[in-house]
């Protein structure tokens, strides 16, 4: 309901017949694994007003197939969609500035990423086997690349690195 400002750790942890959520614009936070394990979600529609989203939240939903990121959100947190198998496209808002560790890892369907020029950081393992990623575009706004970031992409055949990345 419109009441709910906060969604606390675990709300939803293994529900496993929980199919689609919509997260009404009252919500501001997420927090740590509050979707975790629903095995059946396949969708996810979230408000523009969540600030906080505390991290593992979404991961090892591997019927999730899309998933709208709002734009008040700044970070992409740790492991927030990780395992998630059938997740085929994101489009990553320009209010995002970071792609924390392990953000996307094992996405194994992920085509498509499109990264904004917001983004200045990609953390370890942040796209760790996406075996379906076949190209990805880094924008010049990006200085960082951490260690495995693309890791086990086995499809990737093209990747632009920019000349701004530093480390």
């Amino acid at each position: 309901p419109s009441s709910v400002t906060s969604i606390k750790n675990f709300a939803f942890k293994g529900c496993s017949s929980l199919k689609q959520i919509t997260i009404p614009t009252s919500v501001t936070r997420i927090q740590f694994n509050a979707f975790d394990q629903c095995k059946s979600l396949e969708r996810i529609t979230s408000s523009s007003s969540v600030t906080s989203n505390i991290y593992i939240t979404f991961s090892n939903c591997p019927l999730l197939t899309k998933i709208t990121i709002p734009h008040s959100l700044t970070s992409i947190k740790e492991r927030a969609f990780f395992l998630c198998s059938s997740l085929t496209q994101i489009t990553i808002p320009s209010s995002i500035t970071s792609i924390k560790e392990a953000a996307f890892s094992e996405c194994t369907s992920l085509v498509q990423i499109t990264i904004p020029s917001s983004v200045t950081s990609i953390g370890e393992y942040a796209f760790e086997d996406c075996a379906s990623l076949a190209q990805i575009s880094i924008p010049s706004s990006v200085t960082e690349i951490k260690s495995h970031a693309f890791y086990k992409c086995s499809s990737l055949k093209k990747i632009s690195i920019p000349s701004s990345i530093t480390s």
